[in-house]
């Protein structure tokens, strides 16, 4: 019996430390390391709702509208993330609230975001308007990319700037999934 629970648990450590090291080679690789991050970011301004204006789809998302995240400040100094979305083929809202902490210093767009645990995953503000109204950010790879806005809408003007930014960085921006936004 005794034996039985050692293999047992010397099975599950190692299955974890195998989970970490697939997580830690994933992120050789990130984007983090290949485009800068927003380096005067601050984070007060950063807080509060947004409106997704587009994604790169994944089953996270897939067929949600009307998509916020919330961002605030917790006790223990990371931030709390709040996204909810309707999905209008289940015909009911859906909400995933995880946390996020900065990957580096406080003053760059580079953090780092966990809905499950001790698992996290990049969130790099890469550009932002002076005044906190829009965002884009890519994730660890170039299948994920996220727009946001303080309205519900962005300008031609600023779409075309992160498009362009984004397809210089090797985002397939064709296939974007434009929110819709009742």
């Amino acid at each position: 019996m005794i034996g039985k629970i050692l293999r047992t648990l010397v099975f599950s450590s190692g299955a974890m430390l195998l989970a970490v090291a697939l997580v830690s080679c994933k992120n050789s690789n990130s984007m983090s390391k290949t485009v800068p991050t927003v380096q005067i970011f601050q984070v007060d301004n950063y807080l509060g709702t947004w409106y997704e204006v587009a994604r790169l789809d994944f089953k996270f998302e897939k067929d949600l509208k009307n998509v916020t995240a919330q961002y605030s400040k917790r006790e223990d100094g990371k931030i709390k993330v709040v996204n909810k979305g309707y999905d209008f083929v289940k015909n009911e809202w859906k909400e995933a609230v995880g946390k996020a902490k900065f990957n580096g210093p406080t003053t760059q767009g580079a953090l780092k975001v966990s809905f499950f645990g001790p698992f996290y995953s990049e969130y790099n503000v890469v550009m932002m308007d002076p005044d906190y109204k829009t965002a884009l950010v890519f994730g660890e790879s170039t299948k994920y990319l996220w727009i946001l806005s303080r309205e519900k809408t962005i300008s031609e003007q600023t779409k075309e700037k992160y498009l362009s930014f984004a397809q210089k960085h090797g985002y397939k921006t064709q296939d974007l999934v434009w929110t819709v936004q009742d």
